[in-house]
């Protein structure tokens, strides 16, 4: 089951001990390529790493591409209403809420996937 998480760290601690954190990173490989944000985060990275990363991409498509941002928040299916209940103007702040928010979508994602795979 999904559980509700307060932060990314708890998120990624929880996916890790699923041993689902590949199928994660997967995930996100697919969908940044999908939004054509050109990344690829390698199976080995590790949760604080992918944190920082994700930081520093979705700050810089907040501050330079911004097109490529809400795009990005399309592809992965980030709730337009969370993205608009940001409490904040700091753009670094914005950037670590949303990397929360579309980690938890694609957990969503993988999560789904491997209960409803499993089952069949």
């Amino acid at each position: 089951m999904i559980t509700l998480y307060t932060d990314t760290s708890e998120l990624l601690q929880d996916v890790t001990s699923k041993k689902l954190y590949s199928h994660l990173i997967d995930q996100l490989n697919k969908d940044f390529n999908y939004a054509a944000v050109d990344v690829s985060f390698p199976k080995t990275i590790k949760p604080d790493q992918l944190i920082a990363e994700l930081q520093e991409i979705v700050y810089q498509l907040i501050q330079e591409k911004f097109a490529d941002y809400l795009n990005l928040l399309y592809i992965v299916d980030v709730p337009e209403q969370a993205v608009k209940n940001l409490d904040t103007t700091d753009t670094i702040e914005i950037s670590k809420q949303v990397i929360f928010l579309i980690l938890k979508r694609e957990w969503q994602k993988v999560w789904f996937k491997s209960v409803y795979s499993s089952s069949q």
